[in-house]
């Protein structure tokens, strides 16, 4: 098998995994509703919470990949590496983890919340810019993976920043709920 097949194969699998990881956590959160609907409320704050680590961990973890793959020669091994590893953080954990993150967000904003509150419309906002900033990454996999990237290695430390500064903004507006 060549290596780029080989990365193919290992890419789909990995895509696979992560779709059947979020089809068995929708079963077991179906389960669990069916189960014991009135302790859910809390475990849907759980799941989302831990789905919030799961997909900063990724934010702040991908641009800093970006850092070193601008920094390595185009078509290098080093390259190479950095795209198998963008590529299965891209789909394996930040992709679900935002998925599952938005689902029971938005479901426990309505049921806690009843989507009301100035914090929680800033709270959304500010997710749906961490959304944003989401999209610009998983493009930018895609440019890495073509040999497309123009951005020189700087460009990614200041974008590495962007996911912190908005992680901050929402957990003061969860936690302080200024307004």
């Amino acid at each position: 098998m060549s290596g780029q097949s080989a990365r193919s194969s290992s890419g789909a699998t990995a895509g696979k995994r992560a779709v059947i990881s979020v089809i068995i956590l929708a079963a077991l959160t179906a389960l669990l509703f069916a189960v014991a609907p009135d302790g859910f409320y809390l475990w849907a704050k759980a799941i989302h919470v831990i789905a919030v680590i799961s997909w900063m961990a990724g934010m702040l973890y991908l641009p800093r990949l970006f850092v070193y793959h601008a920094e390595a020669e185009t078509g290098s091994a080093q390259s190479e590496t950095f795209k198998v590893m963008e590529r299965r953080l891209l789909r394996a954990i930040i992709n679900p983890a935002m998925i599952v993150t938005w689902v029971f967000g938005l479901w426990l904003a309505w049921k806690g919340f009843g989507f009301a509150g100035g914090w929680l419309h800033a709270k959304i906002a500010a997710v749906l810019l961490l959304s944003g900033v989401h999209g610009y990454l998983s493009a930018s996999v895609r440019r890495f993976t073509e040999d497309r990237n123009e951005k020189p290695s700087r460009h990614w430390r200041i974008v590495n920043e962007v996911p912190t500064v908005l992680m901050i903004v929402i957990v003061i507006l969860v936690v302080v709920k200024p307004f």
